[in-house]
């Protein structure tokens, strides 16, 4: 018996070490899956490139836009090269939190990514997003030449004339310079994690209303 007691510890150990091996797996092949359509699938899809808080929610609502064929989480608008999640998320740097969406221009068009990025945040709020404070928690639209620009400005133009918001929009309207991808186990963070209690508290309802209200847009 005092053997087993003896034992039990050690075995409790190699237990922990094996789930996280599992779900470090996991996310891995996650990552691979995601790379290997970036190649084979993603080349000659339109892209944009948004911030709207905390990535994890962006990704998921646009993973479920019909015409997106991928979200990707990373970091843009700052200066540093190659920013880590900790150097983001604690203010470190001057990248926000963003989402590179692959899109078929012939199923949904630019303007409708726009409506749905402005319909699924806060655009009125500085520097946050609900409980996420912080520039990193931005909402920014990142456009890649002056046609985007220019349908961005007139997107929000058109929200402000309708009073869409009670509070102005402080949504800033940057040239891309550069996507960084963020670390694997962030890619589908929604799907992998959802006992999370900020996936449960934060995201789900978020996406859950996005699903309910834009029916319309929601793959088949």
């Amino acid at each position: 018996m005092k053997s087993i007691k003896f034992l039990l510890p050690f075995v409790l150990f190699l237990s922990s070490l094996t789930l996280q091996s599992c779900a470090q797996n996991q996310n891995q092949k996650k990552k691979d899956s995601q790379t290997a359509v970036s190649q084979q699938e993603l080349e000659g899809l339109a892209r944009a490139t948004v911030a709207g808080g905390c990535f994890w929610c962006v990704e998921a609502i646009f993973e479920r836009v019909e015409g997106v064929k991928a979200a990707v989480s990373g970091y843009a608008g700052g200066t540093e090269k190659n920013p880590t999640y900790e150097q983001v998320s604690a203010g470190r740097s001057s990248h926000a939190e963003a989402v590179e969406i692959y899109y078929d221009p012939s199923i949904i068009s630019y303007e409708q990514i726009l409506e749905i990025f402005f319909a699924t945040h806060d655009p009125t709020t500085l520097n946050r997003q609900g409980p996420d404070v912080g520039m990193q928690y931005r909402s920014a639209v990142f456009y890649r030449n002056q046609q985007e620009k220019e349908k961005i400005e007139a997107h929000i133009a058109a929200l402000e004339n309708a009073r869409k918001f009670k509070d102005p929009i402080v949504t800033q309207v940057v040239p891309l310079e550069t996507f960084y991808e963020a670390e694997g186990y962030h890619q589908d963070y929604y799907a992998l994690n959802p006992g999370n209690p900020y996936i449960q508290s934060v995201s789900r309802p978020k996406v859950e209303k996005f699903e309910k209200e834009y029916k319309q847009f929601l793959k088949k």
